[in-house]
């Protein structure tokens, strides 16, 4: 017969139903048997003289189960991928929580395969075309409308440039979308950007262009936005009439957002504001892209940098996020 005992083992079947049947005292039994009193009461308390399995009866969680809760359903809301779903618990649920962690959690509620949770999509359906591959410097630009906050009077816009080739996104919040806004979003992405712009598109809103207030549906050129472009050496292109997807990498991002604003409660405009400026800073630093091969923008800057300094105008650099 095979006797399976645990490695650390001080005792067998038989020692044990001894220990069991005799009457002396706990000591004398650990003296006369060469092993601890609280081996001895251990089997004493026992009615059986096997090994039991060691495995834990109960699943160490990091989460709490309202963490938990809230978790599973970002990721049946939002559909987002592991790595996305990582940088938004941390940011706003648990900031130590691991990705091991985090999969499991995913794996034990049923919910770690995107494809699960998407619909099946018709195969009539038009997919869209990938973006023509560009260098860094090639970037769109749209903005759009913010919910009102209770201590505000006025809704606000956030304008949003991301880069065409690097996915690099910069945001400012503005009180409206007057031309003035935008003239002053563009001058301050040509700060903040570390490459140096050389395209950039928008659709035909009157703050970009003149396009649609004229009889023959051409920019006159004369608009204060297309003149800071030209005096900055950049090409305005403007996406088709009535054809958005044309601008959809910016349109992407918003979407981003409004998921943001979807799945998070502003108690006023600076928590709105803070919130947004931190997704942009993980967006840019934490958060890898498919269409980056799994880099973050910031990790795609620094190899385009390596392989063509001609195009930047400053170092790129990681930066700490937003208080």
């Amino acid at each position: 017969m095979n006797i399976r005992l645990h490695a650390n083992a001080t005792t067998t079947p038989k020692t044990r139903a001894y220990i069991q049947a005799s009457t002396k005292t706990s000591r004398e039994l650990a003296e006369e048997l060469g092993i601890s009193i609280s081996t001895v009461r251990h089997w004493r308390r026992r009615d059986d003289v096997h090994d039991r399995s060691h495995t834990r009866k109960n699943l160490l969680s990091t989460l709490s189960p309202a963490q938990e809760a809230i978790v599973i359903e970002l990721r049946r809301t939002l559909l987002l991928p592991l790595d996305d779903l990582l940088a938004v618990v941390r940011e706003f649920i648990h900031p130590r929580l691991s990705r091991a962690a985090l999969d499991r959690c995913l794996r034990r509620n049923g919910v770690s395969r995107l494809a699960d949770l998407t619909p099946a999509e018709s195969s009539q359906e038009i997919k869209s075309k990938p973006f023509k591959a560009y260098e860094p410097g090639y970037i769109h630009i749209d903005y759009k409308y913010l919910p009102q906050m209770p201590d505000e009077s006025r809704r606000r816009y956030l304008f949003v440039a991301i880069d065409r080739a690097t996915r690099w996104v910069y945001v400012e919040l503005k009180a409206n979308k007057s031309t003035r806004s935008a003239t002053a979003f563009l001058k301050a992405v040509r700060g903040k950007a570390p490459f140096r712009i050389r395209k950039l598109l928008t659709d035909n809103d009157k703050a970009f262009t003149d396009r649609l207030q004229a009889k023959a549906r051409q920019p006159s050129g004369e608009h204060v936005f297309d003149r800071l472009c030209a005096e900055a050496g950049i090409e305005h292109r403007l996406s088709p009439v009535r054809r958005p997807q044309t601008n959809g990498m910016v349109e992407r991002f918003n979407g981003r957002i409004s998921e943001v604003l979807a799945s998070h409660r502003f108690d006023s405009r600076q928590d709105l504001e803070t919130t947004l400026k931190r997704y942009c800073h993980l967006y840019n630093h934490h958060i890898p892209q498919k269409a980056l091969h799994q880099r973050t923008p910031i990790q795609a800057l620094k190899e385009w940098q390596q392989s063509h300094p001609q195009l930047f105008i400053r170092q790129v650099r990681n930066h700490p996020g937003p208080d």
